[in-house]
């Protein structure tokens, strides 16, 4: 039995979560105006082709005066869609949510979650996905809104977005997304010319972002809490066709759904590490069976190096730390196969048991992915069983020293002379030219230095594994910038541009 086990008890429980259908004729009622041709959408709206359990149909709430505030040109044609007939106010309306496409379904998901490892009933509570854009390649992306206003999910909260957020969203999401991270992408954001009001009142504003698609794991959660019938077998049936197609041949495709989920998880977590990425907020909701990062809450990248560092204010445990990323991951996992067990196999303890086996491989399989990018950050070229452990001394020395994350990295690529380069300047331990030294004889030091080095140099910039990410002072500096001028959007794109 892994770590993780399993509990029967939340996947078979049955929680009961009522929709108010006045609500969803008031929504349903909304008169937004449909917006113009020619700008390339091309929907095919699968998911809203399941049972209506899963989500509820309805419109976006207009809002008032909507701005452009940064717009994606380069994601806009990769999607299909004509820039041009979107940069303007036509573009601002349809971003707000004033001007629905033709073609799309607007509709609010319905999930579940384990918040902090409580379970609840959730649900899009400030997000319409509008449909899914199918590119001229054939690729298929949801479009959502984000802060486009109350939906029955939204209990207490107001279904709006601050510009602040929004803009950091766009900003970490395509960092990612240039880092080579598997990440939902940021479309656009638009102010709503109305207020919105948290601890002040702040400017409100809209996101629009795209997604291989919004299949989390409380997706499973809650088809399972609310005992649907069939509902988790037509939900596998789902993903497996829009983003596994292969494995529907498989013996049990179920259990193959499982590891192939972990798979991508294992793979996005361990390059979250590598760029000193901490997402903050991992509950069950916020896992995307595709594998793409999703839902940007109080995320940053990692300055001086330290596995326990948090940036989210409510976690006072530590649960969401930077180095326990990956166990949390694997956390998750479970709770995604007690959702699966049923389709595993019909003797319940014999899924327990095969699907507790399923999980137990996640450590090996984050390992291998997290020591393979280690590789190509050091420059080691040639594996050998040393490297994890040369690999762990080089972190356990930068975090003696309070070193920076990616600064560190990139001294090996600059060829920084022993007075300037962070890791030089670590230890004189044996010899100036030793990286890092405790527990390795002179001669492996030598080697493998010679081998960071001399790789490194004769990398071209653009197969080096790390450019620099960005801090969080460099966002909110430049959304800071932004928010007091109001105007000047210079201080985001040089972010982005850098």
């Amino acid at each position: 039995m892994c770590g993780f086990a399993l509990d029967l008890r939340v996947s078979c429980s049955n929680v009961w979560y009522s929709i108010h259908l006045s609500k969803i004729r008031r929504f349903m009622d909304a008169k937004i105006e449909k917006s113009h041709t020619g700008v390339g959408w091309n929907f095919d709206n699968s998911y809203a082709r399941l049972p209506e359990a899963f989500y509820v149909r309805l419109n976006p709430e207009a809002v008032r005066m909507p701005k452009m505030v940064v717009f994606n040109t380069v994601l806009a044609q990769s999607l299909g869609l004509n820039p041009a007939a979107l940069e303007g106010d036509e573009g601002a309306a349809v971003f707000a949510g004033n001007r629905i496409p033709e073609g799309s379904e607007p509709l609010a998901q319905a999930y579940a979650g384990h918040q902090f490892g409580g379970f609840t009933m959730l649900g899009d509570g400030r997000a319409i996905l509008l449909g899914e854009q199918v590119t001229p390649q054939g690729d298929r992306f949801d479009i959502q809104y984000k802060g486009s206003g109350r939906t029955p999910f939204s209990r207490q909260g107001d279904g709006r977005a601050a510009l602040g957020p929004m803009l950091r969203e766009y900003i970490i999401s395509e960092a990612l997304h240039a880092l080579g991270i598997p990440t939902t992408r940021s479309l656009a954001v638009v102010t709503t010319g109305e207020q919105v009001f948290r601890e002040t009142a702040l400017p409100g504003a809209v996101l629009t972002r795209t997604a291989a698609s919004h299949i989390r794991v409380g997706t499973f959660e809650y088809a399972a809490a609310r005992g649907i019938p069939n509902g988790v077998r037509t939900l596998a049936d789902y993903t497996i066709r829009r983003h596994f197609p292969d494995l529907a041949a498989a013996d049990n495709p179920y259990l193959s759904l499982l590891e192939a989920v972990m798979e991508r998880q294992a793979c996005l977590v361990a390059r979250w590490l590598l760029v000193g990425f901490i997402h903050g907020v991992m509950n069950t909701d916020n896992i995307s069976l595709c594998g793409e990062t999703i839902d940007y809450g109080p995320c940053a990248f990692m300055d001086a190096y330290d596995p326990n560092t948090v940036f989210s204010s409510i976690d006072h445990n530590g649960r969401y730390a930077y180095g326990r990323q990956p166990q949390i991951a694997q956390w998750n996992l479970a709770r995604f196969a007690e959702t699966l067990l049923p389709l595993i196999h019909d003797d319940a303890q014999k899924a327990l048991s095969i699907a507790n086996e399923a999980i137990s491989g996640f450590s090996d399989t984050f390992r291998r992915y997290w020591l393979q990018g280690m590789r190509a950050k050091l420059g080691l070229l040639n594996a050998e069983a040393a490297d994890g452990a040369l690999a762990e001394e080089l972190l356990g020395c930068m975090q003696r020293h309070g070193a920076d994350f990616t600064n560190t990295f990139r001294d090996l690529t600059t060829g920084s002379t022993p007075e300037t380069s962070t890791i030089l300047k670590m230890t004189t331990r044996l010899s100036r030219v030793i990286l890092w030294g405790d527990g390795f004889s002179f001669s492996l030091c030598i080697q493998r230095v010679s081998t960071v080095l001399t790789s490194f140099r004769n990398l071209s910039p653009a197969t080096r594994f790390f450019p620099f990410s960005p801090r969080s002072f460099s966002v909110w500096g430049g959304i800071l910038c932004f928010l007091r001028t109001g105007s000047d959007t210079r201080p985001v794109t040089d972010i982005l541009s850098n």
